[in-house]
């Protein structure tokens, strides 16, 4: 099942970012801004120290780095699941209710609900009845290829589904940002390239921003136009690499010389922040 294939006016329901150049730089305008931010836990456990990072509309950003680098925290802080101890995070022209969409590490499902039940959420947070976002359920569910599953429940699915209808539910509320938390990582490999392929497809169809958590470069490389490495201890970053390949990308990059060199880069980054 691809994303790829879905070809519904749904595309118009879900925000559109800004560009990205063929050389998979982004031209769009800051979305988010993180100055000189640090979080530290009870009193003495530095999890970030002075992270600073814009990120423009369209970008794909992927936060690389070792266990305990913070990547997961600065996601949480940008999610407003937690205060930073110092700094700020800024959004040009202010954040809206659901201008940020999450995708957690698990599906996080409800097992009760239906697949729509599930998509729906978001908007039930928000006091909409299922009635009048029916259709916006649909549309997002059509856009990861399971609109035929509305009905079902998450115990018939299978993991790369249930991940995908988390996709669906960030995408409801038509976000600005996308943050993913290390959402293939529990899957099998082939799933994974097969979805790192479908969220590059969904990515070109609907123009979104999306800042993407992961421990490996390969994915790093093949998904972002940009890789925020970080170390660890206190949590930082130390590097960025810039991936300056074009989009769309296949499997044909997967084996390119230039996705091997890019691989080089963040790999050498990384070497770095393991070791600074």
């Amino acid at each position: 099942m691809s994303l790829e294939g879905t070809d519904v006016a749904a595309t118009d329901a879900v925000t559109k970012g800004g560009a990205t150049n063929e050389d998979g730089t982004s031209e769009g305008a800051p979305l988010l801004t993180l100055s000189d931010v640090s979080k530290v836990f009870n009193g003495d456990l530095v999890a970030l120290n002075g992270m600073s990072l814009q990120v423009r509309a369209g970008d794909f950003v992927s936060l690389l780095g070792p266990s305990g680098c913070g990547k997961s925290t600065a996601l949480r802080l940008i999610a407003g699941l937690s205060h930073p101890t110092s700094g700020k995070i800024d959004w040009t022209g202010g954040q809206g209710a659901g201008d940020l969409g999450v995708v957690f590490q698990e599906p996080t499902l409800m097992p009760w609900a239906t697949v729509a039940q599930n998509v729906w959420l978001p908007w039930r947070l928000r006091g909409k009845s299922y009635a009048s976002v029916k259709d916006k359920v649909l549309e997002a569910l059509a856009l990861v290829g399971l609109e035929k599953f509305a009905g079902s429940y998450p115990r018939e699915l299978s993991g790369g589904m249930k991940m995908r209808v988390s996709i669906a539910r960030s995408l409801v509320t038509n976000p600005r940002l996308i943050l993913m938390d290390e959402p293939f990582a529990a899957l099998d490999e082939i799933t994974r390239h097969k979805l790192n392929n479908d969220l590059l497809a969904l990515r070109a169809k609907i123009g979104c921003t999306i800042i993407f958590v992961t421990h490996s470069v390969f994915e790093s490389v093949f998904l972002s136009n940009r890789i925020v490495v970080m170390a660890a201890r206190p949590g930082r970053v130390i590097h960025e690499v810039a991936v300056d390949a074009p989009y769309p990308r296949d499997e044909e990059f997967r084996t390119s010389s230039a996705y091997a060199a890019h691989c080089r880069a963040a790999s050498d980054a990384l070497h770095d922040a393991i070791g600074d």
